[in-house]
Parts: C-alpha cells; structure tokens; sequence
C-alpha cells in the first residue's frame, strides 16, 4: 500500500510542474530510490508496479539525455534486485537455491 504521504507528494509535484521542474522519469526515480529505506515502502512501490515504471523512467532518460538520472534509475533497480534475491533465500549447502 502507498503511504498518504507519498501520494500527496506526487500530486503536490503534478500540480507545481513547470517545464524546469523534474521530469516524470526523475519523479520515479526520486521514488524508487526513496523506497529502498523502509520495507513497507519498497514493498508499496513494487506492487503499485513500480519496477516496470522504474524501468520506462530510466529509458526515458537515457533517451533524454539524462545520465545522471538514468545512472540513478539503475542503481535503484539494482538495489531492488538485491532484495528480491534476499527474500528468496540464499544457496544452500548443495548449491541450490532455497525457497
């Protein structure tokens, strides 16, 4: 579930954008990287299919130009790599993976 608070920034974000304002794919990545603190929050994130629009932001970005947010955007996405590879348990003695 996203928290009230998340969405009242995305909206409060929507409402001041401007054309100098941070462009939707930066806004995503701002979130992806915001979730990666707390689980509740990843956990919001991946289920509102963050990952698939963390992954549109970042293409977005390569084709705007935007290294630094596209950098940014796969660092995240690492990130949420790792947990999910976390939660899916670690190898056991044989090699095989754990579930």
């Amino acid at each position: 579930m996203v928290s009230t608070a998340a969405v009242k920034r995305a909206l409060s974000a929507l409402a001041s954008r401007t054309d100098t304002a941070t462009r939707p794919s930066g806004t995503v990545i701002d979130e992806a990287e915001a979730a990666q603190v707390d689980l509740r929050r990843a956990a919001g994130f991946v289920d509102a299919d963050g990952l698939d629009r963390l992954d549109e932001a970042i293409a977005a970005a390569e084709r705007a130009g935007d290294e630094r947010a596209a950098e940014r955007g796969r660092e995240a996405r690492a990130a949420f790599r790792r947990f999910r590879e976390a939660a899916g348990g670690g190898p056991s003695d044989d090699g095989e993976r754990v579930r």
